[in-house]
């Protein structure tokens, strides 16, 4: 048994599809999940991370574990619990969806110094562990999918500032290989898309994959900021700005990781765009 949290998320959903299509038996957790969320076969149960005794039934009969760092939610995880009841339930092997921004943003009080103690809780549990470091995802231009079905307009920062957004798709592909084979312990993935992309240029894939150009209109930082602060914490704010304004080298480096693991190109923005095109219609 397979267990994968934040099964909801863009990439849990994804690894749940993948696990459940090679035949895995998988049980898929988060808050709210519900059986409808989720394909036929798949073992569904409602726990939340911040509640490790949650979890314990959840994690029952386990081998190995998906586990994603809480996102905004991050401070509120205990997550040496967490990991010792997986270890009580039988896990052996955990897969960490991490954050490049605990390499890139080490100063960083949410990317950089919580996402780091959540990495070091997992590589000091007794555990087989894999970590996975995604930059930027794809699937955070969702956020443009109200703006784009009304008006078929995208408004963002930093229009020509271009980032290797990562598939969620490639994300699941190698946590898959990390839960399933060998030869992935101990072992850190940066994973990130082929080749940089602007906000600019995703705003053309969408147009592209609807058959329709979508305008894009130009965001200042601050316009940007005050948007962000209605569902972001601060220094989460200010951080994510700074990394889509001003990103860092190894934020625009496009890393071999994806191609490694799964022998194969990640996929490109336009191929997620037209394969999310439905979102945005």
């Amino acid at each position: 048994m397979i267990v994968v949290t934040g099964a909801t998320g863009n990439a849990g959903r994804e690894l749940v599809r993948e696990l459940a299509a090679a035949g895995e038996a998988v049980t898929a957790t988060s808050r709210n999940i519900a059986a409808a969320d989720m394909p036929e076969g798949v073992r569904v149960r409602p726990a939340d991370l911040a509640d490790a005794e949650s979890l314990r039934p959840v994690f029952d009969g386990a081998r190995a574990l998906f586990l994603q760092n809480g996102g905004a939610s991050a401070h509120e995880l205990r997550m040496g619990d967490i990991l010792d009841a997986a270890k009580a339930g039988g896990v052996e092997r955990v897969v960490l969806l991490s954050s490049l921004g605990v390499a890139t943003r080490p100063e960083s009080a949410s990317h950089g110094v919580l996402g780091l103690s959540i990495e070091e809780a997992v590589r000091g549990s007794g555990l087989d562990w894999t970590i996975l470091r995604p930059g930027n995802f794809a699937s955070n231009t969702f956020a443009w999918a109200p703006s784009v079905r009304a008006d078929r307009t995208v408004a963002a920062p930093f229009g020509d500032v271009g980032l290797p957004a990562v598939d969620p798709a490639d994300i699941a592909g190698v946590a898959a290989a990390a839960l399933r084979e060998d030869g992935h312990a101990g072992r850190f993935y940066e994973l990130t898309g082929p080749v940089p992309v602007t906000p600019r240029e995703q705003a053309e894939a969408i147009g592209a994959a609807l058959g329709e150009p979508v305008r894009f209109v130009e965001r200042t930082a601050e316009e940007a900021r005050e948007a962000m602060l209605r569902f972001m914490p601060p220094d989460v704010v200010e951080t994510t700005l700074s990394i889509l304004g001003d990103p860092t080298p190894a934020e625009r480096r496009v890393s071999p990781d994806v191609a490694e693991v799964l022998g194969r190109a990640p996929r490109a923005y336009a191929e997620w765009a037209r394969a999310n095109a439905a979102a945005f219609k």
